[in-house]
């Protein structure tokens, strides 16, 4: 593109578009980074400079990007039936995706609720656990426990269910019966818990049977956690920690809902990440990845007796999205399916998660790189002052640290990658499940440059 488009598209943009969780004000005197086209792991800006994508868009692009064969399978589908509900009616795409996904899932997780975001999908599954216990004649069950920093969404219901305080504060009130519980961040473990990851886990793990206490078990309808925590940065369950967990709901006839927006469909590894870490919850969340981001899609998938009560008489799940379970997201889901068999990506990720965390501990001789953590193609690199004490970084470091340097030269220096800090400041990667040692080494010859510059700003 010419210069003349690129200005019409920066002007435009800064006229018109509103970034989402973007500080706006950022751009005032800077350009809008437009990204107009993607190639397998990578994706080209409007000025033509390439880039690797190391967070697979948002955690999204599992299969890379430049697929014509999902593309072509949206416009086949769109030429077909571009639209219709799921309201009372089916289609063909969404009888065989919940069919293939039931499949997939662990144990009897059988029936699908197809939604287009994973915000709707938690709120869907938290709306079916309160109404399951309702039609059970338990009417005091609503409370919602989750984990200290985690991120479950953006809607009202998800946001309460959401344990950053910072992003919810603008919106609430908030619904009712959100609770937190600790998360499985091994590096930052109270000291009285970190002899060994089995000695957190089990801890961290019976914290939610005390929270359960504390409120009452017949208050609590449910539990969500991610199989690995994405904010914070990629923390990975302590072993042990899912089946003391799944205990423990079944001692108090709680849900154990797998919030898998991120971690499933290859993520980890595997479908979903519950099967990498052997337990077998009562509902799934899913979206992102599976489309591999070629078509809005998300859902729930739940355990055969979370449906019984609504198989008679006149019980009735009361919600509904009108473009969930979309005849062309539907199709390219399926095809996005066909792609992950074709191509192994499950295995590739299995072969290569350990060169990948391998790669990236060859940072550990920077002096501002505390922790590398994560499973599959999902990590993160947490930050600190003092590699001996843990020493973080305050409020106003991480603004220049994270804002004010990292984002920004990470980006120029060819990488899509997450400086954050909701919890202690982190950098986040994801890249596509077809990446390899290439693409490793590449994000690891830049994270090396950029970091090591950061430390001299510190």
């Amino acid at each position: 593109m010419g210069n003349t488009m690129t200005f019409d598209l920066q002007e435009a943009a800064k006229q018109h578009l509103w970034l989402h969780f973007t500080r706006m004000s950022a751009y005032g005197d800077g350009d809008i980074p437009v990204i107009v086209r993607g190639s397998g792991a990578y994706v080209y800006d409007d000025h033509g400079k390439r880039y690797l994508d190391g967070l697979s868009g948002l955690f999204v692009t599992m299969a890379g990007h430049g697929r014509t064969e999902l593309a072509e399978a949206a416009s086949k589908q769109a030429s077909e039936l571009a639209y219709f509900p799921l309201w009372s009616y089916a289609h063909p795409a969404a009888v065989m995706l919940a069919e293939r996904l039931a499949s997939l899932a662990p144990g009897d997780l059988n029936r699908v609720f197809f939604t287009t975001s994973g915000s709707e999908a938690v709120e869907s599954a938290w709306k079916l656990a309160k109404q399951y216990f309702k039609l059970r004649g338990e009417h005091g069950r609503y409370k919602v426990l989750s984990r200290d920093i985690a991120y479950h969404g953006t809607s009202m219901g998800a946001l309460a269910v959401t344990g950053l305080a910072d992003i919810k504060a603008a919106f609430e009130p908030l619904p009712p019966g959100g609770v937190r519980v600790p998360n499985t961040n091994f590096y930052r473990a109270p000291s009285f818990a970190s002899a060994s990851e089995e000695e957190f886990g089990i801890w961290a793990a019976d914290e939610i049977e005390r929270a359960i206490l504390r409120e009452g078990p017949d208050s609590v309808a449910c539990v969500f956690l991610e199989p690995v925590q994405n904010s914070g940065g990629c923390f990975p369950p302590p072993p042990g920690y899912f089946q003391r967990v799944r205990s423990i709901c079944d001692t108090y006839g709680v849900l154990l809902v797998s919030d898998e927006v991120i971690c499933a469909f290859g993520r980890l590894g595997y479908y979903f990440g519950s099967e990498r870490y052997g337990y077998v919850p009562d509902i799934i969340t899913f979206a992102k990845g599976a489309t591999s981001g070629y078509s809005p899609l998300g859902g729930m998938i739940v355990r055969d007796h979370l449906m019984e009560p609504f198989l008679s008489g006149h019980a009735t799940f009361l919600h509904g999205i009108t473009f969930a379970g979309h005849p062309v997201s539907a199709a390219v889901a399926l095809a996005n399916l066909d792609v992950f068999e074709r191509e192994d990506l499950l295995g590739n990720v299995r072969a290569n998660e350990g060169a990948f965390r391998a790669t990236l501990e060859k940072l550990f001789d920077l002096p501002i790189v505390g922790d590398v953590r994560g499973a599959g193609y999902f990590y993160g690199i947490e930050l600190v002052k003092d590699k001996a004490t843990k020493e973080t970084f305050d409020d106003d470091e991480c603004e220049r640290l994270l804002r004010g340097f990292l984002s920004h030269a990470l980006f120029d220096a060819g990488l899509v990658c997450r400086a954050d800090d909701r919890g202690d400041p982190v950098i986040q990667l994801a890249p596509p499940l077809i990446c390899t040692q290439e693409h490793f080494d590449t994000i690891e010859q830049i994270l090396r440059s950029v970091l090591t510059e950061a430390w001299t700003r510190v």
